[in-house]
């Protein structure tokens, strides 16, 4: 007996992803809740971040390139006093200030503009990156460090949303190849007391927003869940790319 396969369904979902789920199983249940054959996200969120997960279905696949490369934003949370190994609230703390009474916005303030614009960063060990064909994260789980050639991206813009002296809400639009652990980490050097990510969300991602968004126990109780896909034919200009339009009008 054959295997069902699923709808050959073309569309974008944009998804709400919740805490504590891998985006590649937040994707398969969306899925399996359209009964879909073909999907694919365009840019991974970790298990304890929330936010804007791309569903791709059918050949809408093919914006996958453009969407890798386009800017993100994201609502960062900061926890400052500790650093973690991982650069976030699932590592084990491997630096704490001491007597750490909190830090003031005013020199939030004074160090952010350091990180606005053409920044280097280290990539994290905890980075699916690689190296000799394994990835970086498998070597910091073995406790093995390697060295990480600095790779430059850009903070277009780095605010303040919040700050109440022992953590602070960041929303920040960067460039593709930007690591929000790293910027904690870093920003937390520069206070001379660590950080570590304690929250991270995503808003927008190219010309998608979460505020379009759904979650996916929204999608799950829908009569008709493919009413919330985006056809093709209305996705944002350029997204698609042109010869792979032809060959599918060619179909």
């Amino acid at each position: 007996m054959a295997s069902r396969r699923g709808q050959p369904l073309d569309g974008v979902l944009l998804l709400d992803k919740p805490e504590g789920l891998s985006s590649n199983h937040a994707l398969q249940r969306a899925k399996r809740t359209l009964d879909a054959r073909k999907a694919g996200h365009t840019g991974t969120l970790d298990p304890f971040a929330t936010g804007l997960l791309i569903c791709c279905l059918g050949r809408t696949t093919k914006i996958a390139g453009a969407m890798l490369d386009a800017d993100k934003v994201y609502e960062a949370t900061l926890a400052f006093g500790e650093e973690t190994d991982s650069g976030d609230l699932t590592g084990n703390v491997v630096t704490s200030a001491a007597d750490f009474q909190g830090i003031s916005p005013q020199a939030l303030d004074d160090v952010l503009p350091a990180f606005r614009g053409p920044i280097e960063q280290v990539p994290p060990m905890y980075s699916a990156l690689k190296r000799d064909g394994k990835p970086l994260y498998k070597y910091a789980r073995e406790g093995i460090e390697l060295e990480r050639p600095p790779r430059q991206v850009t903070i277009h813009d780095l605010q303040v949303l919040s700050c109440d002296g022992l953590q602070a809400r960041l929303r920040v639009h960067c460039s593709k190849g930007t690591y929000i652990r790293t910027l904690a980490q870093d920003i937390g050097r520069a206070l001379g007391c660590g950080a570590h990510l304690s929250a991270l969300r995503r808003t927008a991602a190219g010309p998608f927003s979460i505020d379009d968004a759904i979650t996916l126990d929204a999608l799950q109780s829908m009569e008709n869940p493919i009413s919330v896909l985006i056809a093709p034919d209305h996705l944002p200009a350029g997204l698609m790319p042109a010869g792979a339009k032809q060959k599918d009008e060619q179909l």
